[in-house]
């Protein structure tokens, strides 16, 4: 089932822009993380990553980092995030789920095991932060039989010739524009380029790109997908959880 495609679709028909959510698993516990995507699909996210903690998240801002932290300290593992999936895949058996993880942690598990595992969860497709793309193809090459995909990062100064590259071969998946330089968190305001940036990427592309880092409000994910097929939510989500409150975005 092409759960992610699907996704785009749907929020294509619907006029809007496709909602991917991410929440660092284990925070504030493992529970209440699993609530927290409950809510969020409830809340209408079309994609959700399920983020694994580590202890280097050298992509992450202080709030995402923070939470990745207080996750280890309860000892969360990926294993633990893969058990999550399974039991999120049960209650919702047509939402998409893309597994956030540093590289480290996956070749930890094994390759073939760790594919092995997040087909059985029915996690839709991996989202590897630190893996250069010359070297996915040792990823590719176990997940890909599995029918579980890999969702490229598209950095702020990949040239648009590396584009075409990045996408060759995928399928069921999304390119992830990342918005800003930097690493994760709340902008008050996104780059004045950034329209063009996007319109540039979507014209050379068959897969639908989504836009994350920085946005925190929904005039910001409106304007984005002025210019995308959908946006990213992260830092926003996770605050809110720190706070005690449902995860928002206003």
């Amino acid at each position: 089932m092409q759960r992610i495609t699907e996704a785009f679709k749907k929020a294509k028909r619907e006029n809007r822009g496709a909602f991917v959510a991410y929440v660092t698993m284990g925070y504030p516990t493992l529970e209440q993380s699993e609530r927290a995507v409950d809510d969020i699909i409830a809340a209408g996210a079309d994609i959700i990553e399920l983020g694994v903690p580590f202890s280097d998240p050298f992509a992450d801002g202080g709030v995402i980092r923070t939470a990745s932290y207080k996750a280890l300290e309860q000892g969360v593992t990926i294993n633990d995030v893969i058990a999550s999936a399974a039991r999120l895949r049960e209650r919702h058996p047509d939402t998409a789920f893309v597994l956030f993880s540093y590289y480290n942690l996956i070749y930890s598990m094994g390759l073939e095991n760790f594919a092995r595992e997040a087909a059985r969860a029915q996690i839709d497709a991996v989202l590897p932060v630190d893996l250069p793309y010359e070297e996915r193809d040792e990823l590719l090459s176990v997940i890909a039989p599995r029918g579980i995909s890999f969702v490229p990062l598209i950095a702020p100064n990949t040239t648009l010739e590396r584009v075409k590259a990045f996408e060759k071969g995928l399928d069921n998946t999304f390119l992830y524009v990342i918005t800003v330089k930097g690493t994760t968190g709340e902008r008050k305001n996104l780059p004045p380029d950034l329209a063009a940036r996007l319109e540039g990427i979507r014209s050379l592309t068959h897969l639908p790109i989504a836009a994350g880092f920085g946005i925190s409000t929904r005039e910001q994910a409106l304007e984005v997908c002025k210019h995308a097929d959908g946006f990213v939510v992260g830092s926003r989500i996770v605050k809110c959880l720190s706070e005690g409150r449902k995860p928002c975005l206003s």
